[in-house]
């Protein structure tokens, strides 16, 4: 083989090389704007938790209602939370804006390929006399829907949450 040869046939296997790692990085990109995107979940959401377990018995199977709106950066999650309903041993209310407690919301979505999205978010809130810390751990069922868990330090309570984006007062569960 000649030097010219082994050069055009090194240049052929570089341009190969190069158009088929072009090529590839458009397909994987593609793939990952249009049939994998991230979930939709910037704008505004409801979401109730129920308490399962609890340091402080009052606190068991007590509901709180909140609205939250969240917006995303890339797969970084940050919002604001307030509280707008409970149903605790205490009875059942509304609070009105100038009564609701307001918190910050922070996290992120984990992409997962082979099954559904989670959205894990760290929310403060800024309660009656003191603040307090929930945790929730999400599975995104569709663009209207998240379901999982919480923790809050609150009592050490933790429970079931379902965020929906219609107010789901109605039906006082998270089921």
């Amino acid at each position: 083989m000649t030097i010219e040869m082994f050069a055009l046939n090194f240049l052929y296997s570089l341009l190969a090389t190069v158009i088929g790692g072009c090529f590839l990085a458009l397909l994987l990109f593609w793939l990952k704007e249009n049939i994998f995107p991230l979930p939709n979940i910037a704008g505004c959401w409801y979401f109730q938790m129920r308490s399962v377990n609890t340091a402080y018995s009052p606190y068991k199977g007590m509901i709180l209602g909140y609205v939250a709106m969240l917006w995303r950066e890339g797969s970084r999650i940050e919002g604001t939370v307030e509280k707008i309903y409970e149903n605790s041993s205490t009875g059942e209310r509304s609070f009105e804006e100038k009564n609701r407690t307001r918190g910050v919301a922070k996290g992120f979505i984990e992409k997962k390929y082979f099954s559904k999205d989670s959205v894990f978010l760290h929310v403060v809130e800024n309660g009656h006399g003191r603040e307090s810390t929930n945790f929730y751990e999400l599975v995104v069922t569709s663009d209207k829907e998240m379901v999982g868990s919480f923790t809050s330090m609150v009592a050490s309570q933790d429970g079931e949450v379902r965020w929906q984006r219609d107010k789901p007062w109605a039906k006082h569960d998270v089921d």
